[in-house]
């Protein structure tokens, strides 16, 4: 069928179905009241049905009398009981009960620790509601003269007087007996008891009111008209209830009779969707095909250069029934961790091999372009600090897996501040060396043109030696050298991303640096990059480590289990760490030093070149507009204060602890 053909019948489809519809709404015409009395609602809420009804929304005969409610400003349902409202959080039609709670109380937050005023007691109408389950009165007292009162009590809610305030007490109460005879008021509240609110605490005071109390009303049963396709309604004249159908009221339920009549509705209705249905079929065929076209062209362009395997990338290509061996069918008590994009699982190779395998989590277009490019950047490099790819699956695959040297001492991360920092914690001169190893590592990178975008302590892995891998280049991009910088949606991990990378959305080598600059305060303070346990302005690691540096607070800073205080070389070395991250640590990636540039202050920094150190920070703070004291950094007279005295820094801004825009890097054991 061409293009034009299923145009025409796609025409004539649509006048058959216009014409259908029209026959089948002169045959249903259903009776008027039927029609008025859907369920509604206010747009939040439950939906509304008999015996309620919305004022203004549908007819008083949708409804029992005096069951109207109202919506508010919020648009939630309101019902009036004698004069007070109350918000109906949700209706039980089943067990004819519902859930109320004062418009007062129903918007508190349970942290604000403060109550709106309530002068009136609240009381039910009680021939239509009565109380349901663990409902009791909770009095709240004012104006009390006795000063042993004062446990427990809330303040009122904008009060300006700083004495104005309410004791919140239950009838069994240990004080209830004293706050009647010395309190001036008391106004009582209903509301639903549970056992963990036996103790009164200011949130849990909140929660109660907020949580409000359960109802139960008192009218005819209504689910026989509706089992029978009705709608429940009342007589206004007779005062009895009726039950609406779609050809008249009757007494209970709706009659079948008109057995005929309903079965050309049937018909009529059948017919129509039946067409609707094959019209939308074939619309969604042709659209199906056309995206299936598409989405097929760039998945091939995708997998055929994995299918070209070791012709085009130079490694081995793997099956997945020989993947799926070596890892005993993916089971879970062979997980590694999780790599960026996949689940990462250990397995042995039929020649012996211990290798490191990672899934992709999902088979879309993004990850097969995420497999792709780490593919793409492992092949291509060669250095004995980055984790070697030993080969992948092929585009026929049942799934997408990469196979890389098993690491197997870790994560630098574990031995700080996971499993591995319980035993005895790595000493500092291997944190001396692993700054150094990953420095290494991300300078080759960046001579190479390649910008790692993720480096953080959980993908600096370490062998049995304490050598360095680094590893997840599923976010790497590759920046030719003839540009400054490659504009990017902010990816990595919250806590180490650039926060100029995260306002500019322009990735440099400087991105890198920055976040290296977080992994030396991690290894010189054995602190996690974020810590929500942390001062809310010291979350993350980076704001923290700046104000200390600042402040000269090395002891603040420095884990004092390396020998701060007890080692004068460690004490220098772990000084010049700290500012050498300072500089990492800048606002403007202008002013941080180049991979090269910490890669060689480092080092200098290991060999106790004092001279030689301190020229290299003089020269680049003077570039920079430093100043620093004249001292040299190992030199054995130095102190704590010879950091940064001359000027005023950029703190590290709170961007970085804002919403990301990003698919977030997790723990990872291997690349």
């Amino acid at each position: 069928m061409n293009e034009t053909n299923i145009h025409t019948f796609l025409i004539s489809l649509n006048l058959c179905i216009f014409c259908v519809i029209i026959l089948s709404k002169r045959s249903s015409c259903a009776d008027y009241r039927y029609e008025a009395c859907t369920p509604s609602n206010c747009g939040n809420g439950p939906n509304i049905s008999f015996p309620f009804y919305i004022s203004g929304q549908r007819e008083s005969y949708c409804g029992y009398p005096r069951f109207n409610l109202i919506c508010n400003h919020n648009g939630f349902p309101v019902l009036n009981l004698r004069g007070d409202d109350f918000v109906v959080e949700d209706i039980f039609y089943q067990t004819k009960s519902l859930r109320v709670s004062d418009p007062a109380f129903s918007s508190l937050n349970s942290s604000a620790g403060c109550v709106p005023r309530i002068t009136v007691n609240t009381t039910l109408p009680g021939l239509r509601y009565e109380f349901v389950g663990n409902v009791t009165t909770l009095h709240l007292f004012s104006n009390c003269t006795n000063s042993s009162l004062s446990e427990g009590r809330l303040r009122y809610c904008n009060a300006e007087d700083r004495n104005d305030w309410v004791l919140p007490l239950y009838e069994n109460s240990e004080n209830f007996t004293n706050a009647l005879e010395s309190c001036g008021r008391n106004v009582v509240v209903p509301v639903e008891e549970h056992v963990e609110d036996e103790n009164l605490g200011r949130g849990s005071v909140v929660e109660v009111l907020r949580r409000g109390f359960v109802l139960n009303w008192t009218v005819n049963d209504c689910s026989e008209c509706t089992s029978s396709g009705g709608r429940c309604g009342f007589n206004e004249t007779t005062y009895h209830f009726w039950c609406f159908c779609p050809d008249r009221p009757h007494a209970l339920s709706c009659k079948s009779h008109k057995k005929w009549s309903m079965l050309m509705l049937a018909i009529a209705i059948s017919g129509s969707l039946i067409l609707i249905l094959l019209c939308l079929s074939i619309s969604f065929i042709i659209w199906q095909r056309k995206k299936r076209i598409k989405s097929a062209f760039h998945i091939s362009r995708a997998k055929s250069n994995v299918d070209g395997g070791s012709f085009y990338f130079g490694i081995p290509v793997f099956s997945y029934t020989e993947l799926e061996k070596a890892t005993n069918s993916f089971d879970s008590s062979k997980e590694l961790g999780d790599g960026g994009f996949g689940t990462v699982y250990y397995g042995k190779l039929p020649d012996g091999r211990e290798v490191a395998i990672k899934r992709l989590y999902e088979h879309n277009y993004k990850r097969v372009q995420q497999f792709m490019n780490e593919i793409k950047i492992l092949t291509c490099l060669r250095h004995r600090n980055l984790v070697s790819l030993y080969g992948c699956t092929s585009r026929s695959s049942r799934e997408l897996l990469l196979v890389y040297e098993y690491i197997p001492n870790g994560t630098v991360a574990e031995h700080l501040h996971g499993e591995g920092s319980n035993g005895s914690p790595i000493t500092w001169a291997h944190r001396m060396n692993i700054a150094i190893e990953t420095a290494t590592a991300l300078a080759y990178l960046h001579k190479s043109d390649i910008i790692h975008r993720d480096v953080k302590t959980n993908n600096i892995l370490l062998d049995n030696n304490f050598v360095v891998k680094v590893a997840d280049f599923g976010l790497s991009r590759l920046c030719p050298n003839d540009v400054s910088h490659v504009s990017t949606a902010p990816q990595g991990t919250p806590g180490y991303v650039d926060p100029e990378y995260h306002q500019c959305y322009q990735l440099t080598d400087k991105s890198d640096v920055y976040s290296f600059g977080v992994v030396l305060i991690e290894l010189i303070s054995s602190m996690p990059a974020v810590d929500i346990s942390r001062h809310r302005h010291e979350i993350n690691l980076a704001n923290l480590a700046l104000n200390r540096i600042q402040r000269c607070a090395f002891d603040e800073l420095i884990d004092p289990s390396l020998g701060y205080k007890s080692d004068p070389d460690v004490a220098r070395m772990t000084t010049s760490v700290a500012e050498l991250a300072f500089r990492c640590l800048q606002l403007e990636k202008d002013m941080r030093p180049s991979m090269d540039e910490v890669l060689e202050i480092l080092k200098d920094i290991q060999n106790c070149e004092g001279f030689k150190f301190d020229e290299k920070i003089k020269e680049a703070n003077d570039n920079d507009n430093y100043s620093v004291h004249g001292k040299s950094i190992c030199s054995p007279e130095t102190d704590d204060a010879v950091l940064l005295s001359g000027k005023k820094f950029q703190p590290s801004p709170n961007a970085v602890t804002d919403v990301w825009i990003s698919s977030s890097s997790i723990t990872s054991s291997v690349g």
